[in-house]
């Protein structure tokens, strides 16, 4: 079933309270998914010459070990734990050639995001248990996308969990299924796509990711999801400039969008748009089946 936000800042005031704001609507989606649950911000862009990088590891020793394997291999200059397994690194390489580094030195290690402004936190927690140890709330940002899982076609693990990054400052969750992932997943292989998990969203994400390094627009890279993906999903995009959102022709996975002066939003259900301040006053519609909506540039380096 799961359950999606995504909410875009258009004021001072939003980007402070964004963390609080996004927190308080994944809160309502944890009975769509209690298996696990991640949320993606944007915040704090760093220099040109650096790079973030969100890790997970399997065990509190292996994360030890892997920022200690990260400081001799690529240069680590600073690093924030997060939990026992998970850490924010900025490094003063490119971020592919980093995450290069930690799938040929450190395959254990899962690279969750990298870029220049993404932070991607995800683990198979229950959601308020999540946005408790990642500290989800008192973040500050642009814009951010969140989910909740329930899983019913693949294994409850922290990789597993949403959000799925799978290029530089691009980030995608999904409400829905899709019949032809597997053959897409094939076809992504071939042309060097590293998969971590069996989970369809995944391939979801490496195909607009491929779309983009091609030239695409993420508007074009998403009207091409009608052509190419077989299924029904809603789909809510994010990159460095800002969030789109995506339902298929047939959109029977419910989506609903709110906008007020300060913010847009988007959720699988209304009552995580009801927890925003100014709700009551919000143009609110939901999505037409088949059209891209974005706010922001919406365009990736």
């Amino acid at each position: 079933m799961c359950g999606i936000i995504g909410i875009f800042a258009k004021t001072e005031e939003s980007e402070r309270r964004l963390g609080e704001y996004a927190a308080q609507m994944l809160l309502q989606m944890a009975d769509r998914g209690p298996d696990s649950a991640g949320m993606a911000v944007y915040r704090d862009p760093i220099s040109e010459r650096e790079s973030k990088l969100c890790v997970q590891a399997p065990t509190g020793a292996a994360l030890e070990a892997a920022l200690e394997a990260a400081r001799a291999g690529i240069g680590v200059e600073t690093h924030h734990l997060i939990g026992e397994r998970h850490a924010l690194l900025v490094v003063p390489v490119p971020a592919e050639e980093a995450q290069h580094w930690f799938e040929r030195e450190l395959p254990e290690v899962a690279v969750d995001s990298a870029g220049r402004s993404i932070e991607l936190y995800k683990d198979a927690v229950a959601p308020r248990d999540f946005i408790e140890t990642f500290g989800l709330a008192t973040m500050s940002g642009s814009h951010a996308l969140g989910h909740t899982r329930m899983a019913t076609e693949s294994r409850v693990t922290p990789e597993g969990s949403h959000p799925f990054s799978t290029g530089l400052d691009v980030c995608l969750v999904h409400n829905g299924s899709l019949s032809n992932h597997n053959r897409l997943r094939a076809e992504l292989a071939r042309e060097g796509t590293v998969f971590r998990t069996e989970n369809d969203s995944e391939v979801a994400a490496a195909y607009l990711t491929s779309k983009l390094r091609g030239g695409a627009t993420l508007e074009q890279a998403l009207e091409g999801c009608l052509e190419d993906l077989d299924g029904f999903y809603t789909f809510a995009v994010a990159t460095a400039d800002g969030f789109a959102v995506l339902r298929d022709p047939i959109a029977c996975k419910p989506a609903v969008m709110a906008e007020t002066d300060d913010w847009v939003a988007m959720a699988s259900e209304f009552r995580a748009l009801a927890t925003l301040p100014g709700a009551e006053g919000a143009t609110v519609w939901e999505p037409e089946p088949g059209v891209v909506y974005d706010w922001g540039k919406a365009a990736v380096r």
